[in-house]
């Protein structure tokens, strides 16, 4: 199926609950208030409850309980509201499909979001954007399992989701692999123009038409996530390691080898995102 066919594809898109959407569109709004932002929140009952049961996991060591969204947004500011919301909106979008383990899909995806900001702090980059586009950064999958699911499945057989030749199998079949899908997605859903550019070019970030230092990011927090899902000894975690990546990004092995929490110490408290 051409790229342009799959888009309009009844089933490829998911929906996302309007208040999610207004929350990506003060993305490109810099007037936006934030007392408006968290009213609109109070209202959607499903979503509040979620972000309060976030704001008091163990993730953000809260020192007193958060009663409301007003506290929340106080606590956690709001550029870490707005990426909680878009992410339980994101993870809530799409439904069970046939050849996706939904939860295991998700799970991979918040590894490489809280790796990409874990990363992204060490080289004094934009933590929030990292956690945001990480978690983004495969969802073109979702949207080709959904809006082309036999020609999608066939590639499943050769490459599963989470082989490292999958993008290569995607671009061989159909001239176009999910990171091209998932930047298209980002640009309909309005997020600013960042979001395509490094969704599209963390697949291969030394040769995109620019070096972009948080696609860099992107590919080696994926890297290191679908590690941890394959369970990857030390010594293939060394052979497999992006260096080339790395070393454009300014970055050693070690830091992320030998330096980094554990990725489950990283991700702990965020399963409520994945509910």
């Amino acid at each position: 199926m051409n790229f342009d066919a799959l888009f309009q594809q009844q089933n490829a898109l998911p929906t996302i609950p309007k208040v999610v959407q207004e929350v990506i569109d003060s993305f490109n709004n810099d007037d936006v208030s934030i007392d408006e932002v968290a009213k609109k929140l109070a209202a959607d009952q499903v979503l509040s409850a979620k972000l309060l049961r976030l704001a008091n996991s163990s993730y953000y060591h809260s020192s007193k309980s958060i009663g409301t969204i007003d506290d929340a947004v106080l606590m956690l500011g709001f550029m870490t509201v707005r990426t909680l919301v878009i992410s339980s909106g994101l993870t809530g979008g799409f439904k069970a499909m046939p050849g996706v383990d939904l939860k295991q899909f998700w799970r991979y995806s918040m590894h490489t979001a809280v790796i990409a900001k874990w990363l992204s702090k060490q080289i004094h980059g934009n933590s929030d954007f990292a956690f945001t586009v990480g978690l983004m950064h495969a969802i073109g999958q979702l949207v080709m399992h959904a809006g082309m699911p036999e020609q999608t499945l066939q590639i499943d057989k050769i490459a599963g989701p989470l082989d490292s030749r999958r993008l290569g199998v995607e671009r061989a079949s159909f001239g176009y692999d999910f990171a091209d899908v998932g930047a298209e997605l980002a640009k309909r859903w309005r997020f600013p123009d960042n979001f395509a550019t490094v969704i599209k070019a963390f697949p291969d970030p030394i040769h995109a038409p620019s070096f972009d230092a948080m696609a860099a990011v992107v590919h080696l927090a994926s890297w290191r996530a679908r590690a941890e899902e394959n369970k990857y000894s030390a010594e293939e975690l060394r052979a497999t390691f992006p260096e080339e990546v790395a070393a454009k990004l300014g970055v050693n092995a070690d830091l992320i080898l030998s330096d980094m929490p554990p990725v489950a110490e990283l991700a702990a408290g965020l399963e409520d995102l994945l509910s």
